[in-house]
């Protein structure tokens, strides 16, 4: 007998193989859904991505809007260029992959023959630069500065050149009408990078391998007006990358014009007489430091005070934009961001930020108002003001007894403003003030000015300036208190002991800060751009605006035109009897005070002219210049770095500015036919049935026309009185305040 059954299988044997069984059933099944899911539900998709495997595409670029100025002239336009480009697609077919017709074209064009291999290999993770980045079955631009005679060389032997073109393209370019140059505003173009290919991929304007964009200025702004829709032509292709048929082809649309406000005429003039203003500071010598000015940057904003329109924007140094059109070299980038380059890229009339020196008055005094004072009181301008034994004193020791706060403003007294600025830090408590006592005038009225944030202008990249106030005080503090700590002496040198006082108390508002911040010295910042919208808004009432510098966008074809409207941004905190009053003090300032000196004959009971001086201390450097003036239709700003006095280092160059505007002779006389803008551009330019623009011609150059004007303006000798002083009868807010590195006050209780 036997227990095991006639199958020969036993209870364990059998119920491993039902699990077997089952799990072979199970396998079955899965296998089953994935094939009915790819084959059936998800079939149609697959094989469109499959067919996708053998279309490629072909990139025929959108040509590029243009930038116009108000009147239409071309700022940044297109121009035709003879580019020589390869086909990466014909060389691979040649046995050498094309090595032989790459190394006899670089003979053609007179380059290296392992520039132009350089220049068709493709780019990825292990390949620098130059190469080629787009898509490997577009042609790929060798160079665009083919002569007639080099491109007629390859056309007629073709055949020694298979997958060689010489054909005439559009590329960019930077006009300069009249010697204008622009450079940071219009911005520049360069290959847009994966990572912008694939953050746009979703959006509704998706870039192509080929495209270029904007990466500063108007043409990054702008970019997506300007660039277009580039068109793309779909090849079939084998497993071996022949072309085999033609699939589709989408038609490229042009990209939209811009029109900006800019006058070039206007914009020449300033970027002149700022590289002019300059060059005179830097043979004018400076007594502080025992060497001639260094004069180093610097920027001018000229800005139409009832809109906020930006007719001419100039920084400095700058540079030739054109260096970026066709790829830049290395030698020319270097030339752009090396150490000893001065940094031209930086816009400085929105990026450079610097203590405004006395033109930050205005905010004070709209300070002093709200907090109660009154305007026509008699404050006392002595010639020094002295807190906890350190003495501030008034421009070279000027003492004009009890004065009006408009008086204030028109001889830039600075102990008026200690005063003002103590009694305030006194009344909010002092070092030490109790939970919501502080009602910091001086401070609140600064952010009502639109400080301490960006303007909005239509520009990428602006900075913000910096109101010194109690949270940034604290912030500041928290960020550099273990620096302090770790570094500070009690009995150590002057920068050590600075630092010790700092982390013990670096975080409260002292004496010394509210009095230096008072005559916009101390850890204030502000931008050439902020200051044209602030006294534009004294010029035109009280309204600050958004500036802006587009003003229209017109299609390709002229038959839609988008304008772009001036947005208001507030209104001052001052009554219109304080600006009246901020008004006749600010003429004042031209006709007898801290100005005066240079706009001796100026017609002022035609062309009311208004103006602010200021010099602010950096340092380590030397004295920082600020002038900012207008009139009842512009405000224009001019600051130079390491230059002397507001009025010293700019205001012959704002005057003439000024005369080009309005066409002011060198004796005071005014010739209207030689006005470039007597009142601000109202219109659009002309737009013709073909949708071109019309736009009339500059000729000669604008800077130089009016320095010839002026010729006659004895202001303009080079005899008169170097930056470092003033008029006789006038003081300038000059250097009267030690030195100092930010955050490194004396302690003042």
């Amino acid at each position: 007998m036997t227990n095991i059954p006639e199958t020969g299988r036993t209870p364990r044997v059998q119920t491993r193989l039902v699990v077997i069984q089952i799990l072979v059933l199970s396998l079955l099944g899965t296998l089953g859904g994935r094939l009915w899911y790819l084959q059936i539900r998800e079939g149609a998709e697959y094989q469109k991505e499959a067919s996708g495997n053998h279309v490629q595409q072909v990139v025929d670029p959108a040509v590029r809007g243009d930038i116009l100025d108000a009147r239409g002239v071309p700022l940044a336009d297109n121009e035709t260029r003879l580019v020589v480009s390869a086909s990466r697609t014909d060389l691979l077919k040649q046995k050498d992959d094309g090595k032989a017709v790459l190394a006899k074209l670089a003979g053609v064009l007179g380059m290296k023959p392992e520039e132009v291999a350089q220049k068709v290999r493709l780019c990825d993770a292990k390949t620098p630069q130059p190469c080629w980045n787009g898509s490997p079955y577009q042609p790929i631009p060798i160079t665009d500065e083919a002569t007639p005679k080099q491109a007629l060389q390859i056309r007629e032997r073709a055949e020694d050149f298979p997958g060689i073109t010489a054909e005439p393209e559009a590329v960019r370019r930077y006009a300069g009408p009249g010697k204008s140059n622009s450079a940071q505003v219009l911005g520049y173009l360069s290959p847009v990078t994966d990572d912008e290919i694939q953050k746009a991929k979703d959006t509704d304007s998706p870039y192509l391998r080929s495209d270029m964009v904007g990466r500063s200025g108007l043409e990054r702004q702008y970019d997506k007006v300007l660039r277009g829709k580039a068109g793309v032509t779909r090849y079939e292709v084998d497993n071996l990358g022949r072309v085999i048929g033609k699939a589709k082809s989408d038609a490229a649309e042009s990209g939209s014009n811009l029109v900006t406000s800019i006058d070039s005429r206007v914009q020449r003039v300033a970027e002149y007489e700022l590289n002019k203003a300059m060059k005179k500071a830097r043979q004018q010598f400076d007594k502080i430091t025992g060497e001639n000015y260094k004069a180093d940057s610097g920027a001018v904003v000229v800005m139409e005070a009832k809109t906020g329109r930006i007719v001419a924007m100039a920084s400095a140094p700058t540079y030739d934009p054109n260096v970026w059109v066709g790829g830049i070299s290395a030698k020319d980038y270097k030339a752009l961001t090396g150490k000893d380059s001065d940094y031209p890229l930086i816009n400085r009339a929105i990026q450079g930020q610097a203590a405004p020196g006395s033109t930050f008055k205005v905010v004070s005094t709209a300070a002093a108002v709200q907090a109660g004072y009154e305007w026509d009181g008699g404050y006392p301008c002595t010639s020094s003001y002295s807190v906890g034994g350190q003495v501030f004193k008034n421009f070279e020791g000027e003492s004009f007894g009890p004065i009006s706060l408009g008086r204030a403003l028109e001889v830039s007294c600075d102990t008026v403003f200690y005063g003002l600025a103590d009694r305030e830090w006194k009344k909010d408590g002092g070092i030490n003030p109790k939970k919501g006592q502080p009602r910091d005038y001086f401070f609140k009225t600064a952010h009502q000015f639109g400080l301490g944030k960006e303007t909005g202008i239509d520009l990428p990249n602006e900075v913000t300036g910096r109101v010194p106030d109690r949270q940034w005080k604290l912030d500041y503090w928290k960020a550099n208190k273990d620096a302090w700590c770790k570094s500070g002496k009690k009995d150590g040198s002057y920068v050590e002991k600075i630092a010790y006082e700092n982390c013990l108390e670096g975080n409260k508002m002292r004496e010394g800060d509210e009095i230096n911040y008072s005559i916009g010295q101390g850890d204030t910042l502000v931008t050439p751009i902020q200051e044209a919208v602030i006294y534009g808004a004294v010029a035109n009432g009280g309204t600050m605006y958004h500036p802006t510098i587009g003003k229209a966008v017109i299609s390709a074809d002229g038959k839609t035109v988008t304008p772009i409207k001036p947005r208001k941004s507030g209104k001052l905190p001052v009554s219109q009897a304080t600006l009246k009053g901020m008004d006749d003090a600010f003429a004042g300032v031209i006709t007898r005070g801290t100005a005066a000196w240079k706009f001796g004959g100026w017609p002022q009971d035609k062309i009311a002219l208004h103006a602010k001086t200021g010099t602010a201390e950096v340092y380590g450097k030397q004295t920082t210049g600020w002038l900012a003036t207008y009139t009842k239709d512009y405000s224009v700003i001019m600051t130079i770095a390491q230059a002397g006095t507001g009025s010293g280092s700019s205001g012959e160059a704002v005057r003439n500015i000024y005369s080009a505007l309005y066409g002011v002779q060198g004796d005071g006389s005014i010739d209207k036919k030689k006005a470039l803008l007597p009142e601000p551009q109202k219109g659009l330019p002309k737009v013709r049935t073909d949708g071109t623009i019309a736009a009339p011609k500059v000729t000669g150059d604008p800077g130089k026309d009016a320095e010839a004007s002026q010729k006659d303006n004895p202001t303009n000798d080079d005899n008169q009185q170097p930056a470092t002083s003033p008029s006789p009868s006038t003081g300038n807010s000059n250097t009267r305040r030690r030195p100092r590195r930010r955050g490194s006050r004396r302690k003042l209780t």
